[in-house]
């Protein structure tokens, strides 16, 4: 570890997931507002233009240990605060996104003249409507392997906005 990093691994983490979600919404052409204050489970919205000007909560994590897909699904321990707030109906739709980084921290990014690398990458699920759960501190969502979090996926994500829900 470097001697003057201020940053624990989590805010790294956290940092890069950040990062990830504004290169993904840049090239998609959208705006990306952060909230001042997580109170509501949301860290960032994406808006977008055109009809109805959709737009769509994000709450951000970031993990060494996502793991291989079982089944065709990523299974990752959500606290059960952000599990309640993100599977309640809102007005704007909210996606749980979840950045998978490599186990070792160098492997993070690789910068060079021709390419900037951040390696692995998101995924994305709505818990909407989702059942409540006996479980105190933590609920194990799944992660669909397919739903990786890219510009298309957001496009994609950003349509079902206009229509009012995430399918």
């Amino acid at each position: 570890m470097n001697q003057d990093q201020i940053l624990t691994t989590a805010d790294r983490e956290e940092a890069l997931s950040r990062a990830y979600l504004q290169a993904v919404a840049a090239s998609a052409g959208y705006v990306v507002a952060t909230d001042d204050f997580d109170r509501d489970g949301i860290d960032c919205t994406i808006r977008a233009g055109g009809q109805m000007r959709p737009a769509l909560g994000i709450q951000l994590k970031a993990t060494m240990k996502l793991g291989e897909p079982h089944e065709g699904e990523y299974r990752y321990p959500l606290k059960r605060r952000n599990y309640d707030l993100l599977r309640e109906p809102t007005q704007t739709p909210r996606v749980l996104v979840v950045l998978a980084l490599p186990e070792d921290q160098t492997d993070w990014l690789t910068i060079t003249e021709d390419e900037l690398v951040l390696r692995r990458c998101a995924y994305w699920v709505s818990l909407t409507d989702l059942p409540d759960t006996e479980n105190r501190e933590s609920v194990t969502v799944s992660l669909p392997a397919h739903q990786r979090f890219d510009v298309a996926a957001l496009c994609d994500l950003m349509d079902q906005s206009r229509r009012g829900a995430i399918q």
